[in-house]
C-alpha cells in the first residue's frame, strides 16, 4: 500500500468522524496488505500513531477531537459495555469542582486497568453489574443522583461503600 492511497482512505474515514482504529479495523480497511506490515509501515511514515496495544490514531488528522480519549477507551474495550463515570462524569456534569486533567475514568464490564496514552491516562474500573441493568437504568432515567447516594458515597465522590442506592437499586462496590 502506498502512502498516498493510505492517506486517502484514512482521510475519507476522518470526514466521517473516525480517527481511532484497532488493528482489526486496519485489516479491513487495507485488506490487500498484512495487518502487521501495514501498521508498521504506516507508523514508520507518521500516518498512524500507536496509542495502546492494538489501538492507533490517524496522526495526520486535521480535525480537532475533544472526545479522542473517549474514542481510544472505546476501542481498547470494544465488545464490552463501557461508560464514562466516577470523577470524569461528576466533573463533566458540574457535581464536583475538580477537573480531571488528561485523565478519563471509565466503568467497564471488561478488565480493569490504567493505561497511559499520548492523549491522557485512561482508568478502567470493572463493574460486575450486568449490562442489562446498567442500560435499563439509563433508558428509564433511573440513574441515582448525587443527592440519592449514601452519605459516605457523597463524601468519597463515588459509590464505594456498598450501600443500597434508593433511586436505582444500584449497589456500590462490594
Amino acid at each position: 500500500m502506498d502512502q498516498k492511497t493510505a492517506r486517502q482512505r484514512l482521510d475519507a474515514w476522518e470526514r466521517q468522524g473516525r480517527t481511532v482504529f484497532t488493528l482489526r479495523d486496519l485489516a479491513k480497511l487495507f485488506h490487500e496488505d498484512s495487518p502487521k506490515t501495514l501498521q508498521e509501515g504506516l507508523r514508520r511514515h507518521g500516518i498512524l500513531e500507536g496509542v495502546s496495544r492494538g489501538v492507533y490514531v490517524y496522526a495526520q488528522s486535521h480535525t480537532p477531537d475533544a472526545y479522542r480519549l473517549e474514542r481510544i477507551a472505546r476501542a481498547m474495550r470494544r465488545g464490552e459495555y463501557n461508560y464514562v463515570s466516577l470523577e470524569s462524569a461528576l466533573s463533566e456534569y458540574g457535581a464536583i469542582s475538580q477537573i480531571p486533567v488528561d485523565r478519563l475514568t471509565v466503568m467497564t464490564t471488561g478488565r480493569k486497568g490504567t493505561y497511559r496514552t499520548p492523549y491522557g491516562t485512561i482508568e478502567f474500573t470493572h463493574t460486575s453489574q450486568p449490562p442489562g441493568n446498567i442500560a435499563h437504568g439509563a433508558h428509564e432515567g433511573h440513574w441515582p443522583t448525587f443527592e440519592d447516594c449514601h452519605p459516605c458515597c457523597r463524601l468519597g465522590g463515588s459509590q464505594a461503600c456498598g450501600a443500597q442506592h434508593p433511586s436505582s437499586g444500584y449497589r456500590g462496590a462490594e
